[in-house]
């Protein structure tokens, strides 16, 4: 097995359509599936912090040591965009984005997926993109159900008064 060339990482960018406005509207849930979708992507967590925005959007991002996961979500129009990065030969970034996808309950999703840090031996980096659309398959097998053992960084909520 060839090792990967240790610049390169996989990059997600991916746009969740028909998501359920209750999970993506959650500010403790999004953190827990954000956390889980770092570990089924066999990746380590540094750092956690998801904050709400009024009127009920929510951005966070899990800090791992191959990279990050970061959403953002538009309950009002079921809409939740992830940016999935990862480096290393053990990391599975496409664990991340199954699982993300199914716990938000997407009906939808457009990825981008782009190889970084190619080069050609010359030290001069550039990277690949590959862009594709899909149906999300629920699977029965595997319902998301909330782990409320998992311990988490404390959630702060961003209030602007008017």
């Amino acid at each position: 097995m060839a090792l990967k060339h240790p610049t390169r990482g996989e990059h997600y960018v991916v746009e969740l359509s028909g998501c359920d406005p209750e999970v993506i509207g959650n500010v403790a849930r999004v953190q827990d599936i954000m956390t889980e979708a770092a570990e089924q992507a066999n990746t380590q967590v540094w750092a956690v912090s998801f904050h709400r925005f009024p009127p009920n959007g929510v951005s966070g991002v899990v800090v791992i040591s191959e990279s990050h996961l970061s959403v953002h979500t538009w309950p009002e129009v079921g809409y939740a965009a992830l940016d999935i990065y990862t480096c290393g030969e053990h990391s599975l970034p496409e664990k991340a984005v199954e699982y993300a996808s199914q716990a938000f309950r997407a009906k939808s999703m457009h990825i981008t997926e782009i190889t970084r840090g190619l080069d050609d031996g010359d030290r001069i980096f550039y990277h690949s993109i590959i862009t594709w659309e899909e149906d999300v398959k629920p699977e029965e097998s595997r319902p998301f159900v909330e782990n409320k053992s998992r311990a988490s960084a404390p959630v702060r909520e961003n209030h602007r008064e008017p």
